[in-house]
């Protein structure tokens, strides 16, 4: 079964796309500040492994047009505790365990996010941004085992995870993307093996 979901903000509407299987065995929450073609063979992907994957926006279409919207750490960090408080209230996906996969510049905001709903996410994967962006509150507060992708070249990111490392009282690895491998092999396998703790 397959859904659309809206969220009402002051500054427009946040449109989702849910994919909803038969027996699902968890959720996946793909949280994107901006969504790219990429992200349907990601879904795709993911819902081979017997996933529901919820997939919204965390920017109206106005906020998008500022370039540095999604630096907003507080604002795609409320967004993603909408989101997750629609979950909450979803009776198709309220029970289901709940992963997020984050990318780029919403992956601090997941973070802390997932801080703040430590009995509810749990695991958490991202691929590439600046995570001591999340706070020192949202790194010490992380309950979800934390598995971080880079890029090779992504160097920024990867200091950035070495600087938030020793403030993190989870689980936690850091992984290098080769060029042509897809990231999504490495995700299913950390979700599926902590998803259900």
């Amino acid at each position: 079964m397959n859904r659309t979901l809206a969220i009402h903000t002051p500054h427009g509407s946040l449109h989702g796309h849910l994919e909803l299987p038969d027996n699902p065995i968890g959720l996946i929450l793909l949280a994107r500040a901006h969504h790219a073609p990429v992200d349907a063979n990601i879904t795709a992907n993911l819902a081979l492994h017997g996933y529901a994957i919820l997939s919204m926006e965390l920017l109206t279409v106005q906020e998008a047009q500022f370039a540095d919207a999604t630096q907003n750490v507080p604002r795609l960090s409320q967004r993603l505790l909408d989101i997750l408080d629609l979950i909450h209230r979803d009776g198709d996906i309220q029970e289901l365990p709940l992963a997020i996969f984050a990318s780029g510049d919403a992956t601090p905001a997941a973070i802390r996010a997932a801080a703040q709903r430590d009995t509810q996410v749990k695991v958490l994967a991202g691929h590439g941004g600046a995570i001591d962006r999340a706070g020192l509150e949202g790194l010490k507060f992380l309950a979800a085992p934390l598995m971080m992708l880079f890029d090779a070249d992504d160097n920024i990111g990867k200091i950035a995870f070495d600087r938030a490392a020793p403030y993190l009282n989870v689980v936690h690895e850091r992984h290098e993307i080769k060029p042509a491998e897809d990231p999504v092999m490495k995700v299913a396998a950390w979700i599926s093996l902590h998803i259900g703790r």
